[in-house]
């Protein structure tokens, strides 16, 4: 699998021309603890040049595993975009890269705050319950039951009252 898109530009015709296929995953080149690319990059696009420009445009598209900010589930959700327009500055005469180009209009899609329920196949984005136990009275009857007493450790600042309103 290609690891790269280079445009040849003194083969490209006036009118511009048609490239399709697939860059392997790799070009994302994502840290640890990021979304985490599943999949190839897919590009169908129309590449003609403008003076000292390329206008590539068309569609890409590349799956990504990302983790759930609710459920802290991974997902699998696909970038998708349909009306894709890029401008590479010409720095030569021979091939041009438009890899980089190709990779950042995909991340500057990524979600911000990425939710199950919007990924390919949507789950249920709900908290689990047991999260929501520790602020509640053993009454209340949530599983796990909280503990009995709650969390006393934090009861002092409860007698910090006023100290932000004092003056020297």
């Amino acid at each position: 699998m290609e690891t790269s898109l280079v445009i040849n530009l003194p083969t490209l015709p006036e009118e511009g021309m048609a490239f399709s296929g697939e860059l392997d995953s790799s070009i994302f080149g994502l840290p640890d603890g990021d979304a985490r690319s599943v999949g190839p990059l897919e590009y169908d696009l129309w590449a003609q040049r403008f003076e000292s420009e390329l206008l590539i445009t068309g569609s890409l598209s590349a799956p990504f595993e990302f983790t759930c900010v609710v459920t802290l589930k991974p997902f699998v959700k696909t970038i998708h975009l349909p009306q894709v327009a890029v401008s590479v500055e010409i720095s030569n005469a021979s091939g041009l890269d438009v890899t980089e180009a190709l990779r950042e209009e995909i991340l500057i899609e990524f979600p911000t705050d990425p939710r199950c329920n919007e990924g390919d196949v949507p789950e249920p984005c709900e908290i689990d319950p047991q999260y929501l136990a520790v602020d509640k009275s053993p009454e209340d009857g949530v599983s796990p039951p909280p503990r009995d007493g709650g969390d006393d450790r934090w009861s002092a600042l409860n007698d910090l009252t006023g100290l932000n309103d004092q003056t020297k």
